[in-house]
C-alpha cells in the first residue's frame, strides 16, 4: 500500500488485478470540524498537464515528457467493483479480463482473442489492466509512433462488447484461479477479506474485488455484457496520454477516434450506506503458513474526494509516523523500545467513499500481539495529547516535496496518478498543486484529524477495527 500520493509507481503491479478494500463514508460528515477555506498564490505545476473535453463527454488529459520516443496511453473508467449488482461480485474484474478475449479496432478489423496483446508486443511494448472497486483502468506502453494505432486499438474495446461467448467460460477458470492463488490459499488474503467485511458492513468495500467464490463460478455472459452496456462509455472515462506527445496531436487524434463514441446515459453512483455500530471489532486467524505475526488496526477517514484538507493532512501524518527509519513508529517500536521488526502507518486517500488508515507492526520473538497493539495505539494517544514539532512536519513536507519532483521523470507514472486521482473524485488543479497544499498543511491540521479519526479511545459511528494474523497455536496475549 502506498505511502504519499506520489508513490504511486510501486501501486501498477498492486493494482493488475485485486486493489485492497475501501470503505464508505456515512458518519464522517457529522464528525468532520468545519476547516476555514485557504487562499494562496499557487506554485508551478508537477506535471503541466493539458486538459480537453470532447463532444462526448470523454475528458483527454495529456502530460508531454520528450525523455524517450515512448509514450504510455491509460484508460480509466469511473466504475469498479464497488457498482457491481448484488450477487454478481467478481463481474468488474471478470469483464476486464473478457476484453483481451476480443474487441474491435476503430477503422480495423476486429481483434481476435489474445491479438490485441499480441499486437503490442509485436510494436515492442507491453499492455495490461487493473480493477479495484471503484475504477477500471487499461492501458499500453509503445513507442510513440504507435499513438494513432493504440488509440484505434483502446477506443475499438470502449465501443462495443463483441467478445465471443465461447471465451467466457474459458475464462472463468483463469479468474477462480486467481483467486486460489490469492486469496483462497493465501491466509494474508483471507485474512484482509475478513477485515474488510467486519469494517465495511453493508457497503460493497466489504467484498473483495476479485469477487466471492460462490458468486463467481454462476457468473454468466449476460452479466459481464449487461456491465459493459451500462458503465463503458466515453462520458464515464478519462484517456490519459503520457510521454513523446504534443497536446495538439493527442487531442487531434482523440476527436477523429474516441469522438466517434457515442455517449450513454450512465447511472449515478449510489451504494448502501454502513449502519452505525455499536461494537469494537477484532479479527484473528491463525494458520501454518504464518510465520511471523503482524497486528494491524484499520480507521475509516476521508478521502480525498470527501475532504481534500483532512486528505492533505493525513498524507503528511503518513509520513511522520512511518516515513523510513527516523520515523515516529520506526523509532519507537522497534529502535526505542525494540518490540517489533517493523512498524509503519498507510493512508489511502484516493476512493470515491471513505478512506482508510492502517497502523501496523510486526512484533519480535517473545512479544505478544496485545502487548504490541496496545504500544501502536498509545503511539496515536501520544500524537493526539502532544501533537507534532514543527521541525517534524517541515521535514516531512520536504521529503514529500522531493518526491513530487521526481514523479516528473517518470513515463507510467504521471499517468497512474493523474488517472487514479480523477477517477476517484479530485480534480485536475488539486493534483498539479499537490506540493502547494502538502506545504499549507499545519501542526494543528495533524493534531485535528489524529483526534478527529484516529482517537483509540473515542468512539465513533464506525469503530475501528483491529486484526491478529500470527502462526498456528500461537497465543495473543488476550485475557
Amino acid at each position: 500500500m502506498k505511502r504519499t500520493f506520489f508513490k504511486t509507481l510501486s501501486l501498477l503491479a498492486l493494482l493488475v488485478t485485486v486493489d485492497s478494500q475501501l470503505v464508505h463514508a456515512q458518519s464522517l460528515e457529522a464528525e468532520r470540524p468545519a476547516i476555514p477555506e485557504q487562499k494562496k498564490e499557487k506554485g508551478d505545476k508537477v506535471f503541466n498537464a493539458e486538459t480537453f473535453m470532447l463532444d462526448n463527454g470523454l475528458e483527454v488529459v495529456v502530460i508531454p515528457n520528450s525523455r524517450a520516443p515512448v509514450l504510455t496511453q491509460m484508460v480509466w473508467y469511473k466504475v469498479g467493483a464497488a457498482d457491481e449488482p448484488i450477487g454478481t461480485s467478481g463481474i468488474a474484474h471478470y469483464l476486464e479480463h473478457m476484453l483481451f478475449k476480443g474487441s474491435k479496432q476503430v477503422g480495423g478489423r476486429d481483434l481476435a482473442p489474445g491479438e490485441f496483446s499480441e499486437i503490442i508486443r509485436s510494436m515492442g511494448g507491453n499492455d495490461n489492466a487493473f480493477t479495484s472497486q471503484d475504477y477500471t483502468a487499461y492501458f499500453q506502453s509503445v513507442p510513440s509512433e504507435h499513438l494513432e494505432t493504440v488509440m484505434r486499438m483502446e477506443a475499438g474495446r470502449m465501443m462495443e462488447f463483441v467478445v465471443p461467448r465461447d471465451a467466457f467460460e474459458s475464462e472463468r477458470q483463469v479468474i477462480l484461479e486467481e483467486r486460489r492463488q490469492r486469496t483462497d490459499n493465501d491466509p494474508r488474503g483471507q485474512f484482509g477479506e475478513q477485515m474488510a467485511a467486519a469494517a465495511y458492513v453493508n457497503h460493497p468495500y466489504s467484498i473483495p474485488v476479485i469477487g466471492w467464490k460462490h458468486e463467481m463460478e454462476v457468473l454468466s455472459y449476460e452479466d459481464a455484457k449487461g456491465f459493459f452496456d451500462k458503465w463503458y462509455a466515453p462520458n464515464n472515462a478519462i484517456l490519459v496520454v503520457s510521454g513523446d506527445v504534443t497536446p495538439a496531436e493527442v487531442f487531434e487524434k482523440a476527436i477523429d477516434i474516441y469522438g466517434k463514441i457515442p455517449k450513454k446515459d450512465v447511472p449515478k453512483r449510489e451504494r448502501p450506506r454502513s449502519p452505525e455500530l455499536n461494537s469494537r471489532t477484532l479479527v484473528t486467524l491463525d494458520h501454518p503458513a504464518i510465520k511471523q505475526a503482524v497486528v494491524q488496526t484499520l480507521f475509516r477517514v476521508p478521502s480525498a474526494r470527501q475532504s481534500l484538507e483532512d486528505a492533505r493532512a493525513l498524507e503528511v501524518l503518513e509520513e511522520i509516523m512511518a516515513g523510513g527509519p527516523s520515523s515516529r513508529l520506526y523509532q519507537s517500536l522497534v529502535t526505542k523500545q525494540k518490540i517489533a521488526s517493523g512498524a509503519g502507518l498507510s493512508y489511502r486517500s484516493t476512493s470515491w467513499d471513505d478512506g482508510s488508515v492502517y497502523v501496523y507492526a510486526t512484533p519480535l520473538a517473545g512479544q505478544t500481539l496485545r502487548g504490541v497493539h496496545q504500544a501502536l495505539m498509545e503511539e496515536l494517544r501520544l500524537l493526539i495529547k502532544d501533537g507534532v514539532t514543527e521541525d517534524e512536519l517541515d521535514s516531512a513536507k520536504s521529503t514529500m516535496s522531493d518526491k513530487a519532483i521526481y514523479a516528473r521523470d517518470s513515463l507510467t507514472g504521471p499517468a497512474m496518478i493523474i488517472g487514479l486521482g480523477l477517477s476517484t473524485g479530485e480534480k485536475i488543479e488539486n493534483i498539479e498543486h499537490w506540493p502547494d497544499e502538502i506545504a499549507a498543511v499545519t501542526v494543528e491540521d495533524i493534531q485535528r484529524v489524529a483526534e478527529t479519526y484516529l482517537n483509540p479511545d473515542k468512539f465513533t459511528a464506525h469503530p475501528p477495527v483491529s486484526g491478529y494474523l500470527l502462526p498456528q497455536g500461537a497465543e495473543t496475549g488476550e485475557e
